[in-house]
């Protein structure tokens, strides 16, 4: 720990609940929307100084509902993220960083993801990689109900991307797996399992991650590295290694500047290293990366990718396609995406990702935007809720208690039904998905892994803070 730290209030600082935060999703509302609508349900927002669209939220009353169960929540508003782990993706797109392909190595459960694809406006892609086959359905569920359609998901070791994509990305994200001993605060058994050679075996494989990260980026590219631990050799001596190995093809960039404050973390290296007493926030080490010059290739990858399942549809056939989606409300910008087919289905892919297709496989790819049948198409519940446009003449808006009873999956009876058989519903003018109506009720629609069977409540209810990710 820094001498002008004390231990005391670190100690003091780990002791302490975690002040809850949020950040807002600007592809689904802008940040001066949702500070409009968190004042009519008294919800008191304080700017986090590293994130433009996050806040630490607090409420005057208490009770057990969580914010993960708030209906703005449900719809993509807002991400549930500690404030702290906002901090690597804001670096990466420091000083005027745009990058057009990117690598998220360790992305689940999707906060960081998200963030970029936010920051990308959707535009070109986001290779989105999570090792653990549990945590990349967690992924995909969080990517759909943001809005997000950039992004193509793989699963594998990280190790692998050096060798199989060199030279391939724009900027980096390296989110490390770690000790975390940054992350007490939420989770008082965290360090339950640590000891010093546990942080050795994590090092070596921390120092593989970087090593493959730095190869898979484009020479002039940008790398942030990260962990939510605060060891120097999960940490500082991580990128030194990096620096020693290739001398004159790697520097620093330092973070003195990313935003006012960033000094009281900042090290002589030019890195933010984050105690939790600093911002009364998690523990998090960060570090902004460019590779200067390429470096010797590592060897092929030894797997074989296998046939691409997917064929590109005709301009004739994606046409027909365009015209009957704009019918429904449905829109893309095609020049960054391009339809591509699989026996029945019709998926929206990310044209700058075409180039990898046959050098990885992938688990999930763009959006898959409908299935063909006899009478049409069947749009898919992704594409409604990234694609639908916001103002369309079949929408169907739903009160706090008919969004409700929408996302525990029931079908909803309002007063009033559609003028359509078929319409988008949509709450807060955000399409939750699309509904037929039958008789005096309107089917509920909504894909049974998105279903809240516990409490859902209108947002002028009590909120407690959920575990970011």
């Amino acid at each position: 720990m820094p001498a002008e730290l004390s231990m005391d209030e670190f100690v003091d600082a780990c002791n302490r609940p975690l002040r809850p935060s949020l950040r807002v999703n600007t592809l689904k509302i802008s940040v001066a929307d949702f500070v409009a609508l968190a004042a009519t349900y008294q919800w008191e927002l304080m700017p986090i100084p590293w994130c433009a669209e996050g806040f630490w939220i607090h409420r005057q009353d208490d009770d057990e509902t969580r914010l993960g169960n708030a209906l703005a929540h449900l719809a993509g508003l807002f991400y549930i993220q500690e404030a702290s782990s906002m901090l690597p993706v804001t670096a990466l797109f420091a000083h005027q960083t745009h990058p057009q392909l990117v690598m998220d190595v360790a992305a689940a459960p999707g906060s960081k993801t998200t963030q970029i694809a936010a920051l990308m406006n959707n535009q070109g892609g986001i290779l989105a990689n999570e090792y653990s086959a549990s945590r990349v359905k967690v992924l995909h569920a969080n990517i759909n109900r943001c809005g997000v359609a950039n992004t193509a998901l793989t699963h594998f070791d990280g190790r692998v991307f050096g060798a199989a994509l060199p030279e391939t990305f724009d900027a980096i994200l390296l989110d490390a797996p770690c000790s975390g001993e940054g992350v007490v605060r939420k989770d008082p058994d965290a360090m339950s399992h640590w000891s010093e050679a546990s942080i050795i075996g994590i090092a070596a494989t921390q120092r593989e991650l970087i090593n493959s990260a730095f190869h898979a980026l484009k020479t002039g590219g940008v790398m942030v590295y990260s962990t939510c631990t605060l060891n120097a050799k999960e940490n500082q001596q991580i990128c030194q290694w990096l620096l020693s190995e290739y001398p004159g093809a790697v520097e620093v960039e330092s973070l003195e500047g990313l935003f006012e404050g960033a000094q009281s973390a900042l090290t002589a290296e030019g890195y933010l290293h984050v105690f939790p007493q600093v911002y009364d926030s998690e523990g998090f080490f960060v570090a902004r990366l460019r590779k200067t010059a390429p470096a010797e290739r590592l060897p092929a990858p030894g797997y074989k990718v296998g046939k691409f399942p997917f064929s590109p549809m005709s301009r004739k056939e994606s046409a027909d396609v365009i015209v009957a989606a704009k019918a429904s409300g449905i829109t893309w910008q095609e020049k960054n995406m391009t339809l591509w087919q699989r026996d029945k289905e019709l998926w929206l892919f990310p044209a700058i990702m075409e180039p990898l297709f046959g050098k990885v496989r992938f688990s999930r790819i763009g959006i898959k935007l409908a299935e063909r049948f006899s009478k049409g198409f069947r749009w898919q519940h992704e594409a409604i809720v990234a694609l639908a446009a916001t103002t369309d003449s079949n929408h169907f808006t739903l009160d706090d208690e008919l969004a409700q009873a929408w996302f525990r999956g029931v079908d909803i009876y309002p007063p009033q039904m559609p003028e359509t058989d078929e319409c988008t519903v949509v709450w807060q003018r955000q399409p939750l998905g699309l509904a037929k109506r039958i008789g005096s009720r309107i089917k509920n629609s909504l894909p049974r892994e998105l279903v809240r069977d516990g409490a859902i409540r209108p947002q002028n209810q009590s909120i407690d803070s959920s575990p970011h990710g």
